[in-house]
């Protein structure tokens, strides 16, 4: 008896008895001998489930990352159109760099409009000194939509070299004299200040020539203008106000007024001042006084509008428009312009002028359509 327990317990150690099955019949074995599987995990069963379906809920696309962060198919499209490499990202990347975007109040909506304004900002490193940046603008803009506004407008303040650029370029401007206040608006509206402004002496002489001081509600617009125009077009426009006539104090003069005369392009100021030196007949130094001469658009508004004053002239209507009135009317909205100077008659005359008016800002501006548009970059 003892040498057949023997050779059976020897067999069960040869074979060792699997989970689903023994290598005897259970009746072969006697119920001591009997094996029974069992696990050492610490894991219960719901914590093994709940990391199984972790694991699942993963997302394996960059189109996953997106969607889960908020993104709607209507914007994964617009992205991936706008930038495809993003097909390809490297999903943790991507997440870690939404995540960052979402820390500082950022949307779905709004990274499109970043996205489409720069391609690659999801491509390269936003997180490069991130804590110590996003600081500095919490205190410089003073609430977080203001900074949201900011960087959405120009999301490359996320990437500028924040110690050599970004930094040197705001202590410039707070030693021209211009307060946080004055330069968050500035930021906001001319999205290249911080990577394009240089000042030497030249700069600063332009400066002072406009008369104002730091006090001036418009200094803060010159100084900013100055400072991100190349002293080429700067030189280049003052000549073209020259050929009408304008010395250069009043040039400067004009420009400490109005400062976005010095946005406008050649081009557009001396068609606009051919016009009213030649077709109004005004002096050139009705400009300096009413500078919104040059800011109209000449074949939809300014042109047709003289020409209306002209036929009302010629048909010896009551509501004529000359001196100080046509500085008026040329001011007017639309809407109210048609208002003033058509609807105000009768019917049958109101129609006559209306078609006039109508076929006025039809014309054309000759060979339009045929002239080649060349990108000089940067426009002041």
């Amino acid at each position: 008896m003892k040498s057949r327990f023997d050779s059976v317990f020897k067999l069960c150690i040869v074979f060792p008895a699997c989970r689903n099955h023994s290598p005897f019949p259970r009746t072969v074995l006697p119920t001591c001998l009997s094996f029974v599987h069992t696990t050492y995990s610490t894991v219960c069963l719901t914590q093994e489930e709940s990391v199984v379906e972790d694991i699942f809920d993963q997302p394996k696309t960059s189109a996953e990352v997106l969607e889960k962060w908020g993104c709607s198919d209507a914007d994964i499209s617009k992205l991936f159109r706008r930038r495809p490499t993003l097909r390809n990202a490297d999903l943790n990347q991507l997440q870690f760099k939404l995540n960052l975007l979402s820390g500082l109040g950022i949307t779905a909506p709004e990274l499109l409009k970043m996205i489409n304004c720069r391609p690659r900002l999801l491509s390269v490193r936003i997180d490069h000194c991130f804590d110590e940046r996003h600081e500095f603008f919490m205190k410089l803009f003073g609430s977080r939509e203001l900074l949201v506004k900011a960087i959405v407008r120009n999301p490359s303040l996320l990437i500028y070299d924040f110690h050599n650029k970004v930094k040197p370029t705001i202590a410039l401007y707070e030693g021209m004299g211009l307060s946080r206040e004055e330069l968050v608006p500035m930021l906001i509206s001319r999205p290249t200040l911080i990577p394009r402004t240089t000042f030497n002496d030249e700069k600063m002489e332009y400066i002072r020539k406009t008369g104002l001081s730091n006090e001036s509600r418009m200094y803060k617009y010159v100084v900013t203008l100055i400072g991100i125009s190349r002293l080429e077009t700067i030189s280049e426009k003052v000549a073209n106000f020259e050929k009408f006539g304008f010395s250069e104090d009043e040039i400067f003069g004009l420009l400490g007024r109005s400062p976005i005369v010095f946005t406008l392009s050649v081009d557009k100021v001396q068609r606009n001042m051919t016009f009213v030196l030649g077709q109004m007949k005004l002096p050139a130094t009705v400009i300096l006084e009413h500078p919104f001469f040059l800011y109209m658009n000449l074949e939809s508004a300014l042109k047709p509008r003289v020409c209306l004053a002209g036929k009302i002239e010629d048909m010896d209507l009551d509501e004529q428009i000359k001196g100080p009135r046509l500085l008026t009317a040329l001011r007017m909205t639309e809407k109210r312009f048609v208002k003033a100077f058509v609807n105000c008659h009768p019917k049958d005359v109101a129609d006559e002028l209306m078609e006039y008016y109508t076929k006025a800002k039809g014309v054309k501006r000759l060979a339009e359509a045929s002239k080649k548009k060349l990108y000089e970059g940067f426009p002041y």
